[in-house]
């Protein structure tokens, strides 16, 4: 029966595996979807930056490596398109993001797994919270030697 499907692992160890691939494979969807937040919020500030500026002033714009001479009206549709482009891959990366964190619920519901931490970790955060208290020890205000 366990060769009706292909993706069956044969052991735990091959259940590990395939567990920390799916966890690796949403944390790469969360720092691509990082990534390009960051890049639609380039464009907004760019965005902002030339919306009022007169539509004939001069404007420069890099294009694969080379930087480009424009006009603002030239630049200004495409800097919006190409926002509205991430934006919808944002999207679809969130909406993958959701079915990989569904596939993984699933698989440790079916292979009962549990997350815990080790009893290290819990006594160092408390002890952590102790002595976090981390500051910058100045002089007397008045003394000049």
């Amino acid at each position: 029966m366990a060769e009706s499907d292909p993706r069956e692992p044969i052991n735990e160890q091959a259940v590990v595996n395939m567990y920390n691939a799916m966890r690796a494979e949403l944390n790469q969807i969360y720092s691509k979807i990082t990534e390009l937040e960051m890049d639609a919020s380039e464009h907004s500030l760019v965005i902002n930056a030339i919306e009022p500026l007169d539509q004939s002033r001069r404007c420069y714009r890099m294009i694969g490596g080379v930087l480009v001479e424009r006009t603002v009206k030239e630049v200004l549709p495409a800097v919006q398109r190409n926002k509205e482009g991430i934006e919808e891959v944002i999207a679809r990366l969130n909406e993958a993001a959701v079915k990989k964190k569904k596939e993984i619920a699933d698989f440790e519901d079916k292979y009962k797994i549990r997350i815990r931490k080790a009893d290290s970790e819990v006594k160092d955060d408390s002890s952590k919270k102790e002595g976090s208290s981390q500051g910058v020890l100045v002089g007397p205000a008045g003394s000049s030697e």
